[in-house]
């Protein structure tokens, strides 16, 4: 895994914690965060839209369904990065 990808699951990883309110310790990679972290459906909006602004990238609302954990977000937000 190159370097700037490294950095960018970093900054994915602390935009999800920060968004549904969770230590960057407590989560992993799998972690299911309707099922785990208590999220709901307004946070995963909340996640899409700082994503698509911070990384500059337009995400489609369906993908929401394959965002319920970090491994899914990682996936979708790469795949709007190289569109």
């Amino acid at each position: 895994m190159s370097t700037s990808v490294k950095n960018q699951r970093a900054e994915i990883k602390e935009i999800v914690c920060d968004v549904l309110e969770i230590d960057l310790e407590e989560i992993k990679e799998t972690g299911l965060f309707k099922e785990e972290y208590d999220a709901d459906s307004l946070r995963s909006i909340e996640l899409l839209a700082a994503l698509e602004k911070n990384f500059g990238v337009v995400i489609d609302q369906a993908e929401l369904a394959r965002m319920v954990n970090l491994e899914g977000v990682y996936a979708v937000v790469e795949e709007a990065a190289a569109k």
